[in-house]
């Protein structure tokens, strides 16, 4: 979280280029979203509510990190694909995520409604709500994201999940459909997204100064103060 932090602020002030991050999560970990209230976390019966927690920038309900590919995408807010308005960047990724998945067999298309809950009044599970772009197997959903947007820049997240062993975050997986790693999907994905896109494909690395912003991170959001703000 103090990596895609990292981004979010140096990509708006120019200091580092457009992102696509993919990562995973050691160990199990639940993110809440930006507005989400901690006494749900706390409230939350186990094995997940006995799980670390940290708080994204990102808005949307609570995602179980597990055996899931998670995503970040940092643009500026010139960028033509932020700049056409706020959904055409959720378009574009879970269409390339769409494309990847069907050239492995995998059936997936968008939710096409809206259940109508709001930031921070829907279920506390991400994956229990629907958005009319979200990515479906079936009736079941299988990724969906979440934005947060500054001034100069926005940062939007995405959760891919592969297989579950929580319940309590009923999911699609790919799994159930493809015998798929989270590392099969990374480089395909950020090709397709990076086209549509109009940004480069090439790999990068951690500069010393992205380095030394999220180091100063960290510790917010290790601590109370942030995870338990709202």
């Amino acid at each position: 979280m103090a990596r895609d932090e990292t981004l979010l602020t140096r990509v708006g002030a120019g200091t580092s280029a457009p992102t696509l991050r993919t990562y995973m999560w050691s160990p199990p970990t639940l993110s809440l979203g930006y507005f989400q209230k901690y006494g749900d976390y706390e409230a939350l019966d186990s094995p997940a509510g006995e799980l670390p927690v940290v708080r994204r920038q990102t808005g949307g309900g609570a995602i179980l990190h597990d055996r899931e590919l998670t995503y970040s995408i940092a643009l500026p807010l010139d960028h033509p694909t932020v700049a056409t308005g706020p959904n055409t960047l959720y378009e574009m990724a879970h269409d390339a995520l769409i494309e990847c998945l069907q050239s492995r067999g995998v059936r997936t298309h968008r939710e096409g409604e809206t259940d109508g809950f709001g930031a921070g009044r829907g279920p506390f599970f991400c994956f229990a709500s629907r958005h009319r772009l979200d990515v479906l197997v079936g009736d079941d959903k299988l990724a969906g994201s979440s934005q947060r947007r500054t001034q100069n820049a926005v940062l939007q997240h995405g959760s891919i999940v592969f297989e579950i062993r929580y319940d309590q975050q009923p999911a699609a997986t790919v799994r159930g459909a493809t015998a798929m790693e989270p590392d099969d999907l990374r480089r395909p994905f950020t090709a397709a997204f990076a086209r549509r896109a109009g940004l480069s494909a090439v790999p990068g690395c951690w500069t010393e100064a992205e380095l030394a912003l999220a180091g100063q991170l960290i510790a917010k959001y290790a601590g109370p103060e942030w995870t338990r703000r709202v």
